[in-house]
């Protein structure tokens, strides 16, 4: 059922994004290293903050997110690197071109301008924000927009993405697709009462019973890590729960904050990390 696990380099993300796991990223991704698994998968990709920090991986990897955007930049570093890094190479952090990029209607682009105006504008985004983007500046810091140091960056993810599938499906039908025994997912859904952070049709409150009812039938194993409050404890009830204390950061402000690590693995296999 299980295929070994063979260790891969931990890559960055290559920009920010809101709800990232940053400062649970080495806890997480301890519980995953070491829980056996034949294939993996996460159906909220995000920018990869998990995804891309764990240190063992199977044969099979498979990530999905319902943006467009974030698939488009995926799929695009993984085929077309070069041409990325070509359009990147020569910016420079400027609020103008913030401003126009993000005027820009990422439907009308080619695949590859959308990639780039994607990241273009996540590196800048205050608090790494998708809905509702402004300029990021810190007066007493370096520019956010650095095309040497994303130039390695880029080049890491492209040889990190080269076997893994890639998917912009619904999570639900992302889930059904993937599940397996011998599966494991990572799951990082919007957080409760963020659900529109992510735009007005992405997921709603209903979503979240929905995901737990079919989390509770699949033949795979299951991490989900979402923040803590009596609403979502009740939800996920049936299963594990492992409350932790984390950091969120949004620009220079820092808030400690409480989450609960999920699963139907168990508890002792939380508690271990």
């Amino acid at each position: 059922m299980y295929s070994a696990l063979e260790p891969v380099n931990p890559v960055s993300p290559v920009a920010g994004y809101i709800g990232g796991k940053r400062n649970l990223a080495r806890r997480i991704c301890a519980i995953i290293d070491r829980t056996p698994h034949s294939s993996y998968a996460e159906p909220f990709v995000g920018m990869g903050g998990i995804f891309l920090r764990r240190k063992m991986r199977p044969r099979a990897e498979a990530i999905n997110d319902i943006s467009g955007d974030i698939v488009t930049l995926f799929r695009c570093l993984a085929e077309h690197p070069a041409y990325v890094i070509d359009q990147l190479r020569f910016r420079v952090s400027s609020r103008a071109e913030f401003r126009r990029m993000l005027a820009q209607d990422p439907e009308h682009l080619t695949d590859l301008q959308r990639a780039v105006r994607f990241l273009y504008l996540q590196r800048l985004a205050f608090g790494g924000k998708v809905v509702g983007r402004s300029f990021g500046v810190d007066a007493a810091a370096p520019a956010r927009f650095d095309a040497g140091k994303i130039e390695p960056m880029l080049a890491a993810l492209h040889e990190r993405m080269r076997s893994v599938v890639i998917e912009q499906l619904p999570y639900g039908d992302f889930i059904r697709r993937y599940d397996r025994a011998g599966a494991l997912f990572y799951l990082d859904p919007p957080y409760w009462n963020c659900e529109r952070d992510y735009g007005a049709d992405v997921f709603a409150r209903a979503d979240f019973a929905a995901l737990a009812s079919q989390l509770g039938g699949i033949k795979g194993r299951f991490l989900l890590s979402i923040n803590d409050n009596p609403d979502v404890r009740e939800t996920f009830a049936r299963f594990a729960q492992l409350p932790v204390n984390t950091t969120y950061q949004i620009g220079t402000r820092h808030t400690e904050a409480g989450e609960l690590i999920i699963s139907n693995l168990p508890l002792e296999a939380l508690t271990a990390a």
